[in-house]
């Protein structure tokens, strides 16, 4: 369904030039929402006039920019192939009609049985998969981490099969460039220009589903990348790990890496694993590394300290956790109704703080009672009836209700839960569980190194242990609050922080590999609120923590782990930055401001624009994933949704208007 750009009309209807759409970006963010308006056009669009979409993007549709099959076999996904979908089902709420689909590692089964060809019976045209990924597809499990460019042929074949089930005679444009400025009236057509074209793309709507973008650097890392240039040393700031040159970090040098996240596992495979080092296993069953000797030493920290946890390893059993209980879509229109923006700390956290650990108590009750006393139904209606705790409570209620007897106790959550869960290990505190480290003082760095590989091992058993199975209800309460977080819009990104530690870890054998590199000396952890300064007299950088007072380590290579915070005023993005220099409202945070029921930009003056439209993580609506796990009412799906419901209407409110004065 591809054609020339210049195609002046649709063939069906010679004398009418067809709606136009121009989407920029062609990752699986565009992939789900061209999956939507297919599902959503035959109601909204009907017999209508024919469309057609413009994608506009340098890499390849399906994948885009970061699932691009072009990069190294060893980098993994951070999900099991059964908890990754692109499809709706029937726990999204949302209008359009659910088109079922598989998941990856159904689409994987069905790859095996059809010998390597990528398609499913029944659906998109197949195409054959190249003899590696074959390979791959073919002993995938359920349960396996697929490699990211599996991924990428899997979102290639939802990208194709989606175009396929768009309504007969819609025609798709593919432009490999980049758009650099949107123009246009809000009440007509708008111009989409791209790099080095004199002439724009005409369209009757725009959709912007930009992805991760690059950023400049802000003051900080300004400074640190010319103390580098000017004593010749190495800094890498935050960017996609992919396209990080590390070449410049030499074999057998001290690296300090700021990071302890997703990208840092990216990091620590491609000097590893990437450099021809090798894992094997010892005779007691321990993983052991064997070093190429091309590797750096890394000294790793950030501000918990500690990589992020583990994905769980199990899949629930039994009854899962009522949520959302405390934070629904009840609470979200209460703070929504309040004047101004609700304060996260003050106002949100408290309810999520709860909701959280009703997920967790219920599991406990339910699945492990012989570790609880008392009767579930009893502990519930109690801890109901108690005040959400988080912090800075007691300040708020002491400020809110001026007589201590009108008060009811801060404690009594405490004194319930202490009652109720014999053995402390069993009862949810969110404080130690986001600072593990905090407090926490070391000798010197090898009893750092010890305690860390003794907390790394310890969640890995844990997250691979179903006695330990009210976590997994607190992860599925994490993702039910982070579905009903979209709709408060820019909550700060302290959030975002905590969810990704506990939520979005990486898989276990990655942490499983991070320890035989620790036993290995290949990495050195550098302990909690890491901090790295640049000296001028030594002309190193140097980086020490609150763990190990007194100790610091220098280096010539500084990496910050991590990727480049979103923000308009920042990318580098010349779409994004124009756009907002052209008047799009952004947050304080610097996210470009979206409309929450339908994704139409917003500007300065809070109107929803008629005709733009955006989505991802450069937006105040950023979802925490363009696919998901099924059946957990993915935000992203449901965005997707009421976009493509909103644009079709749009279309065919123009396409009746084109009728009428014909």
């Amino acid at each position: 369904m591809s054609a020339n750009p210049d195609h002046p009309a649709h063939p069906d209807h010679p004398f009418r030039s067809p709606a136009t759409v121009v989407i920029v970006g062609a990752g699986p963010r565009t992939t789900g929402l061209i999956e939507r308006i297919a599902a959503n056009a035959p109601e909204l669009y009907g017999d209508g006039a024919p469309f057609e979409l413009h994608l506009v993007d340098p890499h390849p549709p399906g994948g885009g920019r970061i699932w691009r099959p072009d990069q190294s076999p060893l980098l993994w996904m951070n999900s099991m192939a059964e908890d990754v979908t692109m499809f709706t089902d029937e726990s999204v709420e949302r209008e359009g009609p659910i088109r079922p689909g598989p998941s990856l590692a159904e689409w994987a089964r069905e790859v095996r049985e059809a010998g390597g060809v990528g398609g499913v019976r029944g659906a998109a045209p197949p195409h054959a998969l190249p003899p590696e990924l074959a390979a791959e597809a073919a002993a995938l499990t359920g349960r396996s981490f697929a490699t990211r460019r599996l991924q990428s042929a899997y979102l290639r074949w939802v990208y194709e099969r989606s175009v396929a089930d768009l309504p007969p005679g819609t025609i798709v444009h593919e432009h490999r460039d980049r758009a650099v400025r949107v123009t246009g009236p809000r009440d007509g057509r708008q111009q989409v220009w791209l790099e080095g074209r004199t002439a724009p793309l005409t369209a009757d709507a725009v959709v912007l589903a930009l992805g991760h973008l690059d950023a400049e650097p802000d003051a900080e890392q300004q400074a640190l990348t010319a103390f580098a240039a000017e004593h010749q040393l190495v800094h890498l700031p935050p960017e996609f790990t992919a396209d990080s040159d590390v070449s410049a970090l030499r074999p057998g040098e001290p690296v300090i890496v700021r990071g302890l996240g997703l990208a840092f596992v990216d990091l620590m495979v491609l000097l590893t694993e990437g450099r021809g080092g090798r894992y094997e296993r010892g005779p007691d069953g321990e993983l052991v590394y064997r070093p190429s000797g091309r590797e750096p030493v890394l000294y790793a920290g950030s501000r918990r300290g500690v990589p992020y946890h583990a994905k769980i390893g199990y899949s629930l059993s039994g009854e899962r956790p009522p949520v959302p209980r405390f934070f629904g879509p009840a609470e979200v229109d209460a703070l929504l109704s309040r004047p101004g923006r609700p304060d996260f700390r003050r106002d949100v956290w408290p309810l999520i703080a709860k909701e959280l650990g009703f997920a967790h108590y219920h599991r406990l009750f339910t699945a492990h009672p012989e570790r609880v006393a008392g009767e579930w139904s009893a502990f519930e209606e109690k801890y109901a009836a108690c005040p959400p705790g988080g912090p800075d409570l007691d300040v708020l209620v002491a400020s809110a209700v001026p007589d201590p007897a009108d008060r009811l106790d801060l404690d009594d959550l405490d004194v319930l839960v202490a009652a109720a869960v014999p053995d402390p290990a069993d009862r949810l505190d969110l404080d130690t569980l986001d600072r593990p480290l905090a407090g926490l003082r070391f000798g010197d760095h090898e009893a750092l190194q010890q305690a860390l590989r003794g907390h790394i091992e310890a969640d890995l058993a844990r997250r691979h242990d179903p006695a330990h199975s009210p976590d997994l209800a607190v992860f599925l309460a994490l993702l039910s609050v982070y579905g009903q977080l979209i709709r408060l819009g820019d909550i700060g990104g302290w959030w975002h922080g905590f969810f990704s530690f506990l939520a979005s870890g990486p898989p276990g054998p990655r942490l499983e590999q991070l320890l035989a590199l620790s036993r290995a000396g290949v990495v050195r952890f550098l302990g909690a609120e890491t901090t790295v300064t640049a000296d001028p007299v030594r002309g190193v950088f140097r980086a020490s923590s609150a763990s190990v007072p007194g100790h610091a380590v220098e280096a010539r290579a500084l990496v910050e782990a991590r990727l480049p915070e979103p923000s308009v005023d920042r990318s580098r993005d010349t779409l994004l930055r124009s756009l907002y220099r052209d008047g799009a409202a952004a947050t304080p945070a610097g996210l470009l401001a979206v409309s929450p029921a339908d994704a139409r930009v917003l500007d300065r003056a809070g109107r929803p624009h008629p005709r733009r439209f955006a989505l991802g993580p450069h937006t105040d609506a950023r979802a925490s994933g363009a696919f998901a796990r099924p059946r957990t009412n993915a935000p992203a799906f449901r965005q997707n949704d009421a976009t493509a419901r909103a644009l079709l209407r749009c279309l065919r409110e123009l396409s009746c208007r084109a009728t009428v004065n014909a």
